[in-house]
């Protein structure tokens, strides 16, 4: 099966304004970015979210902060969009991006003017507002003529950009894509997942026995995907699957079979073995219920061969949309960081939690301040993302 390349991506988000920073956090444990922040209502939450101080006004038709965010992180592979537009041309080359938001901030501050004065501001435009702006904006800003396609399927919306870009590649309708998610921490987001009761009052604690819930995070990142390879790396995106259990509109299948069922697609999509994957990076958001039926297929599916495991949203916070393009670029160094290291000498993301195993649940192999990696190599990675409505996806790449 031919690959699809992917070339060093762009980042953005509480553990990291770009990929090199994001790692260094993630294999030293570093939460500094995650903090208490004070929702619209007074409430207090530990949130990922980045001090807006840091983004430039956006060059798009519309200013906002998940634009400024988007737009930083795609400043950091503008010379990679550039060199596939120049050897395919600007129709041969993609955008899917996956985002839950909407344009919130402007919506409420909108809606907030309206309720006062009985009208909207004089730069509100319902626009601002349409789901896929956050793709629109790329192909505007690079002058790209292939499909523009956005993804709203809640936190696996950019991991379901990939896949698509992957298939649109496969397909030959397109050449490359610039591929990947962007979501911000709004007062609505975090106060719709306050009203579910799924916000940990504490740090996120992903897969132990006293976990409380998520923490959220906002973030961006983008890949460029490819037919042929724009540098020397050879790390591919090998394989991937989808599932829909369609079990409840928030709650998991408590057996994991939407979640064991994407990740045994994208096993055999790949033409792999569970014993293939060196690490994985689990959907881990340490809530009770996905945490359980996560551990359930992963155990079901690995068995004896579990792979080194580490959940990062305990660094990042939990990013919605974004989180499958950020663990992924996680996922793309732990290859490349490790290509020249043997064994004693791999280092992968660290579990950050209690270290309080649940009975209930399988002994996974979590490498944290207490278990260190005794891999000798990382060459194949996979990524899950398990969202609301049961969208679910599992991304592998590695070594082609």
């Amino acid at each position: 099966m031919k690959p699809v390349y992917l070339a060093k991506p762009g980042v953005v988000c509480a553990g990291g304004l770009n990929l090199d920073e994001l790692w260094k956090n993630v294999i030293d444990g570093n939460q500094y970015g995650i903090v208490k922040v004070t929702a619209c209502n007074g409430k207090e939450f530990f949130a990922g979210r980045i001090d807006g101080g840091i983004f430039h006004k956006c060059s798009g038709r519309f200013d906002m902060k998940v634009n400024r965010m988007e737009e930083k992180c795609l400043l950091q592979i503008e010379q990679q969009i550039e060199q596939v537009l120049q050897k395919y041309g600007a129709d041969k080359v993609g955008v899917c991006v996956g985002s839950c938001d909407n344009g919130s901030e402007f919506s409420v501050a909108g809606h907030k003017t309206y309720f006062q004065t009985g009208r909207f501001p004089v730069d509100y435009s319902l626009e601002m507002q349409g789901a896929d702006y956050v793709a629109s904006f790329v192909s505007e800003k690079y002058g790209l003529k292939g499909p523009c396609l956005s993804f709203s399927t809640a936190c696996s919306s950019s991991a379901g950009a990939i896949i698509k870009a992957a298939q649109l590649i496969k397909s030959g309708i397109c050449d490359a894509v610039v591929a990947g998610g962007v979501d911000v921490v709004s007062d609505t987001v975090l106060l719709g997942f306050d009203s579910l009761e799924a916000i940990s009052s504490e740090k996120t604690n992903p897969f132990s026995a006293r976990r409380h819930g998520i923490t959220l995070g906002e973030g961006a990142a983008f890949f460029v995907m490819s037919r042929d390879p724009l540098d020397q790396t050879g790390i591919c995106l090998l394989g991937y699957g989808e599932s829909a259990d369609a079990y409840h509109t928030t709650s998991p299948d408590p057996e994991g079979k939407g979640a064991f069922a994407a990740m045994e697609n994208a096993l055999k999509n790949a033409e792999l073995l569970s014993c293939d994957i060196d690490y994985l990076n689990p959907h881990g958001t340490g809530t009770k219920f996905n945490d359980s039926m996560e551990a359930k297929a992963i155990g079901k599916l690995f068995g004896e061969n579990c792979p080194a495991i580490s959940a990062t949203k305990p660094i990042t916070g939990h990013t919605l949309g974004a989180a499958g393009a950020i663990e992924m670029a996680i996922c793309y160094n732990s290859i490349l960081a490790n290509m020249s290291k043997g064994a004693g000498e791999i280092r992968l993301p660290l579990q950050v939690w209690d270290g309080e195993k649940d009975p209930e649940l399988p002994n996974l192999n979590f490498i944290d301040k207490n278990n260190g990696c005794k891999l000798e190599k990382v060459k194949c990675c996979m990524s899950n993302t398990f969202a609301f409505g049961g969208a679910n996806a599992s991304l592998i790449i590695g070594i082609y």
